[in-house]
């Protein structure tokens, strides 16, 4: 007979592997990697060797449909994302997590690939915000014999509910990130207003100038074409610079690749020299790429547009199993202890992209002394 010590025991153990499936997810701000941990933390907290996590959408089918224990060969060969049919569609529909011993002897048992995984004992679970289902974990064949039992249920449903606040959290996290890119391209929209309609005033200005000299002081009209010259050269450096800033990263090719690219625009773009030393080796995950990418845009934005550098390095490398990358400028500088340096210099959100992805930002900066953006995330 089990004792109470025993029970405390065991009830203390399951709390603990609760808590620490939770904080695994709660450690991570995009919705797709936040799916991902919970449908693995599901997997082990409960033993299953199956796992997956369907969210709807609102066509008849699933927005995203995540799963563990099924390889990359096999959910090539299933096919298409699952649609709300059979069992899906009744666990979308009800209202209650749902524990079955067989699930192929369910009635709602029907339209399974013939490349699926065979399934056997079964748990479900809704994953609410209130009214609203989110999305739904589902667990299949026990690694344990016996199936799922009453206490599993519960455990799940816990999680569930744990794992509804990571997913609204990581959901208002990104929309807050969109707003914060909206903001960011308006900003740009607004410098490019000014600094290309500037120069094409002057220009234009210019260009009467000499078209009115044109017959009496040709030498000066030459000198007057040869500064309109420079001012259309100018206002087009502007234009690509900032075109360039407002296109989405392309990282096709990988983070070196576009990093590169990057590079060279701005280097033609400006009069500074802004050069890349970069390990050709360095491969991340495509997330923590383009978390990487825009933080060297926002880091290159400082140092040419602010800084008034003369040269900027951007530098990639791996070190003591951490990808690093470096963003370092001769310019100006600034007090680094200053939260707000310059009227802002989206530090705070580079930070909070850096943070995204579970890596570090460091900024060692003194005035006169230029900048350097250090960026470190785990391999």
């Amino acid at each position: 007979m089990e004792t109470d010590g025993g029970r405390r025991d065991g009830q203390g153990a399951t709390l603990h592997a609760v808590s620490s499936a939770v904080l695994a997810v709660t450690r991570h701000l995009s919705v797709h990697e936040v799916l991902q941990v919970i449908v693995r933390a599901a997997a082990r907290l409960l033993d299953a060797r199956y796992a997956a996590l369907g969210v709807p959408d609102d066509e008849g089918s699933f927005a995203e449909f995540v799963v563990a224990g099924v390889s990359d060969e096999q959910w090539e060969r299933i096919g298409p994302l699952p649609r709300q049919h059979g069992m899906l569609a009744a666990m979308l529909k009800g209202d209650a997590p749902k524990r079955l011993s067989d699930i192929r002897r369910e009635p709602e048992f029907e339209g399974w690939p013939v490349a699926h995984p065979v399934l056997k004992d079964f748990l479900g679970v809704p994953i609410r915000d209130g009214e609203d289902v989110l999305g739904i974990i589902f667990l299949a064949n026990k690694r344990t014999p016996g199936g799922f039992t009453e206490d599993d249920e519960e455990v799940l449903t816990l999680f569930a509910a744990h794992a509804a606040i990571a997913m609204a959290n990581a959901r208002l996290y990104e929309h807050n990130r969109e707003l914060t890119v909206v903001a960011e391209r308006n900003r740009m929209a607004r410098e490019l207003h000014d600094a290309v309609a500037q120069k094409l005033f002057s220009l234009r200005l210019t260009a009467r100038t000499a078209s009115a000299l044109a017959e009496r002081d040709p030498a000066r009209t030459v000198r007057e074409l040869e500064q309109v010259e420079r001012l259309a050269a100018d206002a087009l450096a502007e234009l690509r610079a900032v075109i360039w800033e407002l296109r989405p990263a392309d990282l096709a090719d990988g983070l070196v690749a576009s990093l590169r690219k990057h590079v060279e625009v701005l280097d033609r773009a400006h009069e500074a020299t802004v050069r890349l030393a970069a390990d050709e080796t360095v491969v991340l995950p495509e997330e923590h790429e383009a978390v990487a990418f825009r933080i060297t845009q926002e880091a290159l934005y400082n140092a040419l547009r602010h800084a008034r550098a003369e040269t900027v390095e951007v530098r990639l490398a791996v070190e003591d199993g951490r990808a690093l990358l470096e963003v370092a400028d001769d310019g100006d500088g600034f007090d680094a202890s200053d939260s707000d340096p310059q009227g802002g210099l989206g530090l705070a959100s580079m930070r909070d992209r850096a943070y995204s992805i579970g890596g570090a930002l460091t900024i060692d900066a003194a005035p006169g002394k230029g900048t350097t953006v250090r960026l470190e995330v785990p391999l």
